[in-house]
């Protein structure tokens, strides 16, 4: 670009130009061209939308507001970002999967590092609230081949529709949270609490917006999971109970099709009793299937 072409002074036609025109020429490349996207699409928005000061205004406190909200255990912007779509349409771009692997989905807020490790068939439900249930499965490649010491890093809400984060001296900490590792043919199991569908946290900034869009909060029944392997993709996904009724309309848009699971009701006192569980409970299989990293 000559600096003929250069546009030094700002005015509503040129403003994209201007902006990025003031990039150093020793500007990290993905970093200007991120933003050289971004500034282009958020001047095409308020060119289109024409916001008053006022609404701009709310706008830079509704960010603002949402900063604050944030904590060690309540992220207000992924929150935000998930009630958006943003979270799913980042995910699913970059988990195109091509082979039968395991469909991603969104983290969430509540996700914690270093949960428990359990070993296989431990309960994860240490209020014992909620129907029990035996989750069980393996993890494999694309062709079916055990991966062993895969780790599942697995959470869920409980009962109440909370995460043990959201109620500090109610929950056990670490309630319904643990970390399993896959046997020698990629075999995991573990006892749990049948999910619940919940409201996503609707007393902050996310809230309010949904309050003024007149959409619901609720996230459908499901448990979370993380599964890693060496020499493979991470997948961060989900399995969803069939029978919610809020699978259509998930606030966070999270639920794609493949991860709807079948859970079945079990009724088998000496099964049950092999297991740990009480007579009758739930059991589901879920199997998954990791990409080969590249």
């Amino acid at each position: 670009m000559t600096e003929r072409d250069m546009k030094y002074y700002f005015t509503v036609e040129d403003s994209v130009q201007v902006v990025q025109d003031r990039a150093g020429p020793n500007a990290d490349l993905r970093v200007k061209f991120v933003t050289d996207t971004l500034v282009k699409h958020l001047h095409a928005f308020i060119k289109e939308a024409k916001p008053t000061m006022d609404e701009w205004m709310y706008g830079i406190e509704f960010l603002t507001r949402t900063g604050h909200l944030s904590t060690d255990w309540r992220q207000e912007f992924i929150l935000l970002s998930d009630t958006l779509g943003i979270s799913m349409l980042v995910e699913s771009l970059n988990n195109d999967k091509m082979s039968g692997e395991t469909e991603s989905t969104v983290l969430g807020p509540f996700y914690i590092a270093n949960a428990p490790r359990y070993e296989n068939g431990a309960n994860i439900c240490l209020d014992g609230k909620g129907p029990p249930v035996w989750v069980e499965g393996r993890v494999t490649d694309a062709a079916g081949r055990p991966i062993a010491e895969a780790t599942l890093d697995v959470w869920q809400a409980n009962e109440d529709g909370f995460y043990d984060v959201q109620q500090k001296g109610v929950q056990p900490d670490m309630n319904l949270r643990g970390v399993f590792t896959s046997d020698a043919d990629g075999s995991y199991y573990f006892r749990s609490a049948y999910p619940r569908y919940y409201p996503i946290p609707f007393d902050g900034s996310v809230g309010d917006m949904l309050r003024a869009l007149d959409r619901n909060a609720y996230r459908p029944a499901h448990l979370h999971f993380i599964v890693s392997a060496p020499g493979y993709e991470k997948v961060t996904t989900h399995i969803f109970t069939p029978d919610c009724p809020w699978l259509k309309e998930d606030a966070v848009f999270g639920v794609k099709e493949s991860l709807i699971a079948d859970f079945h009701d079990i009724d088998d006192p000496a099964r049950a009793k092999l297991l740990g569980l009480p007579n009758p409970y739930k059991s589901v299989e879920w199997n998954f299937v990791l990409a080969k990293a590249t």
